[in-house]
């Protein structure tokens, strides 16, 4: 059998940013036409690493050598590299929305006429945008504007843009993030075609089913170092396996257990009947529909359901409203019936809403940890109305030594943290507002499995307090790992209850399937 030949050597990389070392010997060898994971925790140096690799961090900035396909290469710009055919796809894409999927797909390597003096030729575009399109599996017209398509279907033209630029490393940051698990298995399957065609892959991602699933080789990244690479080429190393090499230690229990003397009250925290929700730009449309939860003190309850069933349009509406008008209902906090016009308003009756969207709702990325944490409580910082400032960093270093949040000073942007730290910022911005109820939309979204741990303990020691939180997750085994009563929610309605005794990853879809009519993947 022949030796695969190494396509890409990163040696001794170490790369600083002031008095901080974010890699420091960092060594990497992927081989031709593989797929190759590369996974640790948040912060742990994965996105820096393929910076420099891309060129971002241009050469002498770092120290090190990159050496693709035997050649020392030195990019001072993401050019360089892509002329090398190394093409990087960020978690966050790169879209301009009023251009079409073509536009975008031939935005900075624009297809002129010849002899036309940099003129665009469209035709040409269009044609070779098409072409583009077939070959990821992309059926949309090309003069389509990319606010008019899915995530998914945007990181299949993110993919056709890194094909037209003759790519022979493709890297992928956190891919599926933001796709369901159907979006998910199809991009997976495309890579694994282009895998077959030749085309060597470098994948950063935190869905570690996925990386057992497709990668052939994995590369463990730890505190800035690289830990070890494992052969799986015959898809035999577990996710306890790469976890272990990821935090250092094993994990045994994914979902942390409860203190013993925990006990949900009888007391109901929170009630919500009749709740019906308009769709904002069509008020015939029902997002909700007659939804009624009831919500302990000391329990989490679990919202499942499929991508699209309306469980953020729910949680967003019952915080102030801050999802349409027309919302009829009841709530009731302790009893006592409450009406939340207003964002304030939610607060102010002890309500929190930690957003699916944490860099673009939930926190100001270019302002202080120390801000974002005091934000939704600034009379906790403040005397008669002027904020004081020791008293908001003296709260501030408390809350990041509670959430155990990770970075340099709470004066620190929180922009230039890792997604887990960010999230643990978000978090603590609401606990700070003492809320009774705590609605978590996709808690742990896009963040490694030691900063998730850490996420379910915060969970958990919450409840024991005597709180109540309302979980939406499009990870089943999260929902059912840490909650107490789950909740299915299909086409903007309730279609099931069951305790946690009862609930499983067959009896939700099961609760889903006979409500809708039509059979469809659950989310992941």
């Amino acid at each position: 059998m022949t030796e695969q030949k190494i396509l890409l050597k990163m040696q001794n990389i170490t790369k600083r940013f002031g008095k901080v070392t974010a890699l420091k010997d960092v060594n990497l060898e992927v081989k031709e036409g593989e797929v190759h994971a590369l996974v640790g925790e948040n912060g742990a140096g994965k996105s820096t690493l393929m910076n420099v690799l891309s060129g971002i961090y241009p050469y002498g900035s770092y120290e090190g050598d990159i050496i693709f396909d035997n050649e020392t290469c030195k990019f001072s710009k993401i050019h360089d590299s892509e002329s090398k055919g190394i093409v990087i796809i960020h978690q966050e894409l790169a879209m301009v929305p009023y251009l079409s999927i073509a536009e975008n797909m031939f935005l900075g390597n624009e297809r002129t006429a010849a002899y036309s003096n940099g003129v665009i030729d469209w035709p040409r575009t269009f044609q070779r945008a098409k072409e583009l399109m077939d070959l990821v599996g992309l059926d949309e017209d090309p003069h389509t504007l990319i606010k008019d398509i899915g995530v998914g279907k945007q990181q299949l033209v993110e993919i056709a843009k890194a094909i037209s630029k003759n790519c022979r490393l493709l890297i992928l940051d956190e891919p599926t993030a933001s796709l369901n698990e159907s979006e998910s298995q199809k991009l997976l399957d495309l890579i694994a075609k282009f895998r077959e065609e030749g085309m060597t892959s470098i994948i950063i991602s935190h869905k570690l089913n996925e990386i057992s699933y497709i990668a052939n080789s994995i590369t463990v990244v730890r505190d800035g170092s690289t830990i070890e690479t494992l052969d799986n080429n015959n898809h035999e190393v577990s996710e306890d396996r790469i976890i272990a090499g990821m935090v250092g230690r094993a994990l045994t229990d994914r979902y942390p257990k409860r203190s013993p003397e925990h006990k949900i009250s009888d007391e109901v925290l929170m009630e919500i009947t009749d709740w019906t929700v308009h769709h904002p730009l069509n008020l015939d449309r029902k997002v909700n529909d007659n939804v009624a939860i009831t919500i302990h003190k000391g329990e989490v309850v679990g919202l499942a359901g499929l991508m699209g069933a309306g469980r953020t349009e729910f949680a967003k509406s019952l915080f102030g409203k801050s999802y349409g008008t027309k919302i009829s209902g009841h709530v009731k906090i302790h009893g006592k019936e409450v009406h939340l016009n207003i964002v304030s308003d939610a607060i102010a009756a002890g309500l929190a809403y930690v957003t699916e969207d944490r860099k673009g709702d939930g926190l100001v990325l270019e302002n202080p940890i120390s801000t974002n944490m005091t934000l939704a409580n600034l009379e906790g910082v403040s005397d008669k109305g002027v904020i004081d400032h020791d008293l908001e960093l003296k709260t501030a270093k408390e809350l990041k030594q509670d959430l155990n949040v990770k970075c340099a000073t709470v004066l620190q942007n929180v922009g230039n943290l890792s997604g887990g730290n960010q999230q643990k910022v978000l978090l603590a911005k609401w606990i700070f507002a003492h809320p009774d109820v705590l609605i978590l939309d996709e808690p742990t979204r896009g963040i490694d499995v030691g900063a998730k741990y850490e996420i379910y303990c915060l969970i958990n020691k919450l409840v024991e307090q005597g709180k109540a939180v309302l979980m939406i997750s499009s990870e089943l085994p999260e929902v059912l790992g840490m909650s107490d009563t789950v909740y299915v929610m299909n086409e903007g309605k309730i279609v099931a209850k069951m305790p946690r005794s009862e609930a499983s990853q067959e009896s939700i879809m099961g609760a889903i399937l006979r409500t809708s009519g039509k059979k469809r993947t659950l989310e992941q």
